[in-house]
């Protein structure tokens, strides 16, 4: 009867040890998976933020384009008066990619149209050597030019952290971090299916 007891007790706690080995193996896996949501969770939010960051660069860059072109636009009116329909032309574009909304697509057709009067308004310049000449417009020119660099410097950099922030959106398992925390795709800033218009403002010199 003794031995039996015993038995009876070594069982018992042999199933209490094999109780205990399980829901150690289960505190340890829900504590990994804790871990693993936590790392996945904070690398989303850091995509979000680095992609609003690239973003906003984008934004300093085209005020400083659109504060430039009035000053261009007064000083080729300067020296060819009489065309005054490429300078409305300039103006309402710029007025249009300052007000427009909705997606980046949309967005990226207003900039491409904008660069397009732009490229207009310089091909005049070709017809004024004296304005060729003239110091401020030269001067405004190499600013723009210069703009138009950074614009499409941080354009890349955004559109790097958006892939990035779309890829881990998309990929197993990162997609169920996304899903109950709505972690949401982002557009790409691309420009329009255009050769000329993907080529920055040509500057002469």
């Amino acid at each position: 009867m003794q031995i039996a007891g015993h038995h009876a007790i070594i069982s018992i706690l042999e199933i209490i040890l094999i109780i205990m080995t399980i829901l150690y193996i289960i505190l340890g896996v829900v504590v990994l998976f804790i871990l693993w949501a936590v790392v996945a969770y904070n690398s989303f939010v850091s995509y979000v933020n680095r992609t609003k960051e690239a973003w906003a660069d984008i934004e300093v860059q085209l005020k400083r384009r659109y504060d430039l072109i009035p000053n261009l636009v007064n000083t080729v009116k300067g020296y060819a008066t009489h065309e005054s329909g490429a300078f409305e032309k300039v103006s309402e574009a710029r007025s249009r990619a300052m007000q427009s909304g909705g997606s980046l697509a949309e967005k990226g057709e207003a900039e491409n149209a904008l660069t397009g009067t732009l490229k207009s308004l310089f091909a005049i310049s070709e017809a004024y050597p004296d304005l060729k000449a003239n110091t401020n417009f030269l001067e405004l020119q190499r600013e723009l030019s210069d703009t138009e660099n950074k614009i499409q410097s941080a354009r890349r950099f955004y559109n790097g952290n958006v892939r990035d922030l779309n890829i881990a959106i998309e990929s197993f398992p990162g997609n169920v971090i996304a899903g109950v925390f709505h972690f949401s795709k982002m557009e790409l800033f691309d420009l329009a299916d255009n050769d000329e218009a993907q080529k920055p403002v040509e500057v002469k010199f």
